[in-house]
């Protein structure tokens, strides 16, 4: 699937106060750093696993993998609400913020070490506060991965008090 770069991602554009999440958190030291942005109407991450994210020798462990769908989906239906709210990453508009309501991954071939990971996502509205994203996850162009989020926009009680 080559090369990808994500210039500009939904999670550059989170408050600081909700910019922690150990997958997508930029805030987040010890984190992921998973960045989601645009590919056409699609949406991307793309992250390379280190070599404490091993299974066992030569292959990725699959919590990697769902942590990578769950982070890709609820930024990915961000990104959807936010351009439907007539906004585009980095335009000044604070974006909304999903939290998970349910995640489901399928495990389709061992996701060999040392090779970028790319998700891709489509994006279906079921709600004004409730996306579904489907995600599939390659390593180079194997297809490792599915998977399906229902993202859920970030209850008021999530705020920082």
């Amino acid at each position: 699937m080559g090369e990808l770069e994500v210039v500009k991602a939904i999670q550059d554009d989170y408050p600081e106060e909700f910019a922690w999440c150990y997958g997508c958190g930029r805030m987040n030291e010890d984190g992921h750093k998973f960045r989601t942005g645009w590919l056409d109407e699609r949406t991307v991450t793309v992250y390379k696993p280190k070599p404490e994210h091993m299974a066992i020798p030569g292959f990725v462990y699959g919590g990697l993998l769902a942590s990578l769908i769950d982070c890709h989906g609820t930024g990915s239906a961000a990104l959807a609400l936010h351009r439907k709210n007539g906004h585009e990453v980095g335009d000044g508009a604070e974006p909304p913020r999903f939290v998970t309501g349910s995640l489901h991954v399928d495990f389709l071939k061992p996701t060999p070490e040392g090779i970028p990971l790319k998700a891709v996502g489509t994006i279906h509205e079921i709600h004004p506060k409730k996306w579904r994203v489907e995600t599939e996850v390659f390593a180079g162009d194997t297809l490792c991965a599915k998977g399906e989020v229902i993202a859920v926009v970030m209850p008021s009680t999530f705020a920082v008090k």
